[in-house]
């Protein structure tokens, strides 16, 4: 059984590896279909996104949700925000690794956390740790001290965090799943997207049928690009603890900076290396209270375990009472800290990173939170 267990989760983080690897290394992908612009490839995306979805869920046959959903005006309000919102973050991200500002971008997806915890306290009157002040107050610095080193806001950075953050706080209340919230937002996105690029068409502006065949392939394939993290991640969502997911997260902004820097070449001067490291600083802060507060957690749930446990034992005279305890601590539902990391009300994600991670409920095929760059 432990051995099962060990090797759920080295799936789990083979799988969160291969997510945030894969969004971390999607901007050597974007370059690959020019000549067409930022605008046709977001069209592209969000078409092909929606047939690479639809066919994977034809194959689970999980439609259900979908009928649930019209039946909800408010949810599908809802849905309606997250896909204008995501069109936003897509749109500038896209742009931006083609207009050479990966470094920026990925800026963007590094102060997503703090952009995150800033919108809680503005809108939902979210109370902050010590900690967690320091580290917005850091990350404010560092924007700061970007701004001047860019002699303008990291206007890019700023759009891409606060835009999926945004996206985060309004898939939180949706409640879907990654890959049928992706299925309904691209469903919303659909129509439009389509008619753009029959406009492209008719005014001779269209790439999809004037490169070639292998520019027609690349261009299909955005829809994989985008769908095939999601997979991954929840495949990794229901097998490994949230902490740990939050820690994977910020392999896919490392990849991008790195990338940023040695392979596109982008210059990195000493103000902007300043700005980044106020950056990191405030994350780590962000990621030590977040370990020592979960750890705080796990040991308090631990010690209200073992006292129940202990009350069960008293309660019954005798050997038969030392076993109705035992017993009754290892029945489902009894108190255990390792269920509270897996299962808790959820962290930062990131197709496009940021978004919460919904409670571990058990495996199943096709299960992620969000949409990744």
């Amino acid at each position: 059984m432990a051995g099962s267990s060990r090797g759920e989760q080295r799936i789990g983080l083979l799988n969160g590896f291969a997510a945030y690897g894969m969004w971390g290394l999607v901007p050597l992908f974007w370059p690959l279909l020019k000549p067409a612009g930022a605008g046709e490839i977001l069209a592209h995306r969000m078409t092909w996104s929606l047939v690479f979805v639809a066919v994977a869920l034809l194959v689970v046959r999980r439609w259900a949700w979908a009928g649930e959903l019209l039946r909800q005006p408010r949810r599908l309000g809802l849905v309606a925000v997250a896909a204008a919102v995501i069109t936003v973050n897509w749109g500038v991200y896209i742009w931006a690794v083609n207009s050479g500002h990966v470094v920026e971008a990925s800026l963007g997806y590094f102060i997503n956390p703090l952009v995150t915890i800033a919108m809680g306290v503005l809108l939902l009157k979210e109370r902050l740790r010590p900690v967690q002040w320091a580290a917005v107050g850091t990350g404010f610095a560092a924007v700061v001290v970007l701004a001047i080193g860019y002699g303008r806001p990291p206007w890019i950075s700023l759009c891409l965090a606060l835009s999926f953050a945004t996206y985060g706080l309004v898939k939180k209340k949706v409640n879907l799943g990654g890959v049928e919230s992706l299925a309904a937002e691209t469903a919303i996105q659909f129509l439009p997207a389509l008619g753009y690029l029959l406009w492209l068409s008719a005014h001779g502006d269209s790439t999809f049928t004037t490169e070639g065949v292998g520019h027609s392939a690349l261009l299909a394939a955005t829809g994989i690009v985008t769908a095939l993290p999601l997979v991954c991640f929840g495949a990794a969502a229901i097998r490994v603890p949230l902490s740990t997911l939050g820690l994977l997260q910020y392999l896919a902004p490392v990849f991008q900076f790195l990338l940023g820097i040695f392979y596109f070449g982008e210059a990195m001067p000493p103000e902007r290396w300043a700005g980044f490291a106020l950056v990191w600083l405030a994350l780590t802060l962000l990621t030590w209270d977040a370990l020592r507060n979960a750890h705080r957690t796990a040991r308090t749930l631990r010690a209200q375990a073992e006292r129940a446990a202990d009350a069960g034992v008293q309660a019954v005279p005798g050997g038969a009472g030392r076993g109705a305890g035992v017993v009754a601590s290892g029945t489902p539902g009894a108190a255990d800290p390792s269920v509270a990391t897996t299962a808790g009300p959820g962290a930062a994600d990131p197709a496009d990173p940021g978004t919460p991670v919904p409670a571990a409920r058990g495996p199943e095929p096709l299960d992620a939170p969000a949409t990744k760059p």
